[in-house]
């Protein structure tokens, strides 16, 4: 199986870059972040037309992710389970089975608007996150979690310089929450298969970093054991970022 996870900044605006990366890759399933958009107004037709069925969950004008699926694909979360309510209100979270494995595609809080709050709910995320994840595992369930995490795990996860050591996705607290994920037994398939040099997965429209290559690794595909151990291939499609209107997240692809 081969999945895929690309955070579009807008899928209306991304429509085409997508469709001709499925045509060309054809991965089983492809994550989608931030879609931007309802349920109603996600272009099913033209996924449809290329044989994948869309599971969204959709949230006007932010956040918002989908699965676009050529499997059969059964949808089992569409919210993150041991959320509050108000953390839960954001489009962040698609839990769904397909081929006898379990797969998340997810868009974590960024945390860095809404000051100390903002950040504490980023937290709040990902302690859900680690609980969800410690249940699936115990029960020895074959799990894949991919999307935008927005944490840089380590400095090689970042240009020199590229952030601030207050920003939300840098900070000593985001790294541990990071680092408790995989202590639960998970595996960074991109660092599996490629341990050391820049990896990035994200590159700002701002001050020239696709250019320069000033770009943060803040997407992630993390494996359970049975999955890790079968782990073939894992990358960042990286040329996409250079296409005309790309967004600034570029897809990444795991298969075992």
């Amino acid at each position: 199986m081969r999945v895929a996870s690309w955070n579009v900044n807008s899928i209306r605006a991304r429509e085409a870059h997508v469709r001709a990366w499925l045509e060309r890759e054809k991965p089983e399933v492809l994550f989608l972040q931030e879609i931007k958009c309802e349920e109603p107004a996600f272009p099913r037709e033209g996924f449809a037309a290329l044989g994948y069925q869309a599971e969204v969950v959709g949230q006007k004008s932010y956040n918002g992710v989908a699965a676009l699926a050529r499997v059969p694909l059964r949808v089992v979360e569409r919210s993150l389970p041991g959320l509050s309510e108000a953390d839960a209100a954001a489009a962040r979270y698609l839990e769904v089975e397909a081929g006898g494995t379990r797969l998340v595609g997810l868009y974590l809080p960024n945390g860095n608007s809404g000051g100390a709050e903002g950040y504490a709910a980023k937290l709040r995320w990902m302690e859900a996150l680690r609980d969800h994840l410690a249940g699936l595992l115990a029960a020895e369930v074959p799990l894949a979690v991919l999307g935008d995490f927005n944490v840089c795990p380590t400095e090689a996860d970042l240009a020199p310089g590229v952030l601030g050591a207050d920003d939300a996705l840098v900070r000593p607290e985001s790294r541990a929450a990071f680092r408790a994920l995989i202590w639960l037994g998970l595996t960074d398939a991109l660092r599996a298969l490629t341990p050391e040099g820049p990896l990035w997965t994200f590159w700002d429209y701002q001050a020239g970093a696709w250019p320069r290559d000033r770009g943060l690794r803040i997407d992630h595909a993390l494996l359970s054991p049975t999955l890790a151990e079968r782990l073939a291939e894992a990358r960042v499609e990286r040329d996409e970022r250079g296409r005309e209107k790309a967004s600034d997240h570029a897809p990444i692809l795991v298969g075992w």
